[in-house]
Parts: structure tokens; C-alpha cells; sequence
């Protein structure tokens, strides 16, 4: 690599990406190979950029980091409503900042919007904005329901409607107002992105395994979670003033534990509900990684013990590019 020398508009920085669902393994591995690679870890996760939200999006800790260099974590607090095109501008630059530094950027993470938008170099700055409009789809969510408006995203966009889950209300709203100001498809404005030359010389790395045992780790994982105090972390959030309607605070769990704790439901319906969300969302996850033909899958076993032929195979296509 370069090391310290500028870059030069025409050279393609190098870039690992290691992506797959929730609770796979991904940054045990994405760590590992830091250390063999001499690497620094960029994470692509759309909650771990929230501060004091730490037990329920599994950031790693100090200790578990290793020693190795960890950037897009806790930099907003949970009532920023940060967006995808706030991470894409920051990870960007963080991957040219690391390659400068003589280091491999390795992406990592299961949030696949943040993801697409870093490699694929989407304009969002090119987006118009209209907050009327977003208001009329907003009271339409809150009169009509979200059937209404995914059923619409459908007639519309049926292939944004496929990636889109029926309850993101969030994402429903945005692709519906990209048609209405433009008179396109969301999903066609990211396939005219695919065609534009990529500032990386990318290896895309998939870590999968077998669903029954990932789904066992899920249920393993939302235990240890509590185990660790999530429920005084949620507490603790709300404790500060961060609302339960706030974008941070609906992630997984976090809004099973609020509603807990706002008395909606009780503790066992809680943990069903978090533990049966996070297999749907790991689903999805899959799902969304599957479409992408750049991706080199490699599956895990499930006694979660030899990763050392995944990593030599990994290092040996990273080194061999």
C-alpha cells in the first residue's frame, strides 16, 4: 500500500468488506484479520453509532478490540437523527484516513443500506427535500396505517417493496417521496449507481452459517444481553431523557424493553418478541446480502472454534489481489 503518499484521483484504495447477519461472528473475524492484515475496523452498523448504547448492539469492548483501531462507533448521542447519508460521507473519508495511515480499511457490519452506500457511491446530496410532502406521508402513516402505504410501495416499486420490511415505516416514507419528487424508483436510481466506477479495490467477504445453529446463537445472545444489564442500559437511556420515539431508541431491543418498561407488555412477551425480531432481521440480512454477486460466502461451523482455514483463505485473496 501507499502508506503515507497521496492518493492520486485514478488509484483504487483497498478494501475489505466482511458482512452477514446479526450474531454470525463477524467482528471476531473482522478483528483476527486486522491483526493478520495490519488492518483498522470501520464499522458499518446503523446503532452502534449511538453513544451509551452498548450491551444491546453487541459493540465490542476494549478488551475484545484487541488493540486494533475501531472508527464509526459511539460518535453521535441516540436523539441525532443520523442518517445514511451522514454515515457515508464519514466512512468514506475514515477509509482514506486508514489507508493513508499504511493500513488496510476493513468494513464491517450487517447494516446493508450503509454498506451499498459506501461502495456504490450513491449522490443522496443530489435528493431533493420536501418536508410537506414528508408531513402528508407521515399523517397518512398515522390515519391509514403502514399496509397502506407498503401496499402503494408495491404498485410503485416492487423491488424496493421486496427489500423493504412492511413495518419499516421509515424507509416505506423515503421511497415513496423519492417517486413523488422525482417520478422514479428508488431502486432504479441505485442500479444507475452500480454502474459508476468504484473508488475501491473491493473483496467483499460473507460470513454465514447453518440457520438452525445461528438462530440458537441469536436466542444465546439476547440472553447474555440481559445477563449483562440491557435492561439497566435501557433504563439508564431513558433515565437521561432519550425518548422511547426516538430513531435510536426503536432498534432491536431496545424498544422491546421499553415497551416493557412503559408497562405495554410483560417481561416474557418482551424477550419473545426480541428474540423472534432478531431471527426476522437476520433473515433479512441474508436476504439482502444474497443479491449481492460480489460477496465471497464462507460459513462457519457451530461449535465457534476453528476460524483459522477462514482466515488463511481470506488473507490469502486479500494478499493475492
Amino acid at each position: 500500500m501507499a502508506g503515507q503518499v497521496e492518493l492520486q484521483k485514478e488509484e483504487l484504495i483497498p478494501l475489505l468488506t466482511i458482512v452477514g447477519p446479526t450474531a454470525v461472528g463477524k467482528t471476531e473475524i473482522a478483528i483476527a484479520l486486522a491483526h493478520k492484515l495490519t488492518g483498522e475496523i470501520i464499522s458499518a452498523d446503523s446503532v452502534q453509532v449511538y453513544r451509551y448504547m452498548d450491551i444491546g448492539t453487541a459493540k465490542p469492548t476494549m478488551e475484545e478490540r484487541q488493540g486494533i483501531c475501531h472508527h464509526l462507533i459511539d460518535i453521535v448521542d441516540p436523539d441525532v437523527n443520523f442518517t445514511v447519508y451522514d454515515y457515508q460521507g464519514r466512512a468514506q473519508r475514515c477509509i482514506r484516513e486508514v489507508y493513508n495511515r499504511g493500513k488496510l480499511p476493513i468494513l464491517t457490519g450487517g447494516t446493508g443500506l450503509y454498506i451499498k452506500a459506501v461502495l456504490e457511491e450513491y449522490n443522496f446530496s443530489s435528493d431533493k427535500a420536501n418536508p410537506l410532502l414528508r408531513k402528508q406521508l407521515q399523517e397518512e402513516l398515522e390515519s391509514r396505517g403502514k399496509e397502506n402505504l407498503y401496499r402503494r410501495l408495491e404498485q410503485i416499486d416492487p423491488v424496493t417493496a421486496k427489500r423493504v420490511h412492511p413495518n419499516d415505516s421509515r424507509r416505506i416514507i423515503r421511497a415513496l417521496e423519492f417517486f413523488y419528487l422525482t417520478g422514479k424508483p428508488i431502486s432504479i436510481q441505485w442500479e444507475l449507481t452500480k454502474k459508476k466506477q468504484s473508488n475501491y479495490q473491493l473483496i467483499m467477504v460473507g460470513i454465514t452459517m447453518e440457520k438452525k445453529y445461528l438462530y440458537e446463537r441469536i436466542n444465546e445472545r439476547v440472553d447474555l444481553m440481559i445477563e449483562r444489564g440491557f435492561l439497566q442500559e435501557v433504563q439508564g437511556l431513558l433515565e437521561r431523557g432519550y425518548k422511547s420515539n426516538l430513531k435510536a431508541m426503536q432498534s432491536l431491543g431496545y424498544s422491546h424493553l421499553t415497551g416493557y418498561l412503559e408497562g405495554k407488555w410483560d417481561w416474557e412477551t418482551a424477550l419473545t418478541m426480541f428474540k423472534r425480531d432478531t431471527r426476522r432481521y437476520a433473515k433479512r440480512q441474508l436476504t439482502w446480502f444474497r443479491a449481492e454477486q460480489r460477496i465471497n460466502w464462507y460459513e462457519r461451523e457451530p461449535n465457534n472454534t476453528e476460524l483459522d482455514p477462514i482466515l488463511d483463505n481470506i488473507c490469502s485473496r486479500v494478499e493475492g489481489y
